[in-house]
């Protein structure tokens, strides 16, 4: 199977820019109620994953707790607890499920490194879901 069939376009992904400040990111990542969105430099390439848990221990260690500190500091230039690996639009099924075993979502690049969607663990488990369903049926 194609992994583009889980695929969440970039269009209907919240993603910030790298270049954005701790305290944008922290005010988006709140309004829009996720725990990690991706950072894509101005070229659209993927640049990592920022986390609730990564905006917090800066906030405590880069900024301790002033807001107005956390405007002075680049999304890009915060410590990332995890290393979230991104994958390339010819991965195969093996191989993404490797990945999304340790991630709740995989972003997913080109062959230009473009950032162009997300595959979530969600739509991976409902799938494999599914075709359990499926073999228990033809039993």
């Amino acid at each position: 199977m194609n992994i583009l069939f889980f695929l969440t376009p970039k269009k209907e992904v919240a993603c910030l820019p790298a270049d954005d400040t701790l305290r944008q990111a922290m005010e988006r990542m709140k309004y829009h109620g996720y725990t990690a969105v991706p950072l894509l430099t101005k070229e659209g390439k993927y640049a990592g994953t920022i986390t609730e848990g990564d905006i917090l221990r800066a906030m405590e260690t880069l900024c301790h707790w002033d807001i107005f500190q956390a405007e002075k500091i680049k999304i890009k230039d915060v410590p990332k607890k995890r290393d979230n690996k991104a994958i390339n639009i010819s991965t195969d099924m093996d191989d993404l499920v490797d990945v999304i075993a340790d991630q709740n979502f995989v972003p997913v690049i080109d062959d230009q490194e473009k950032f162009i969607g997300i595959i979530t663990r969600k739509d991976v488990i409902r799938f494999y879901y599914e075709e359990h369903k499926k073999s228990e049926e033809k039993k």
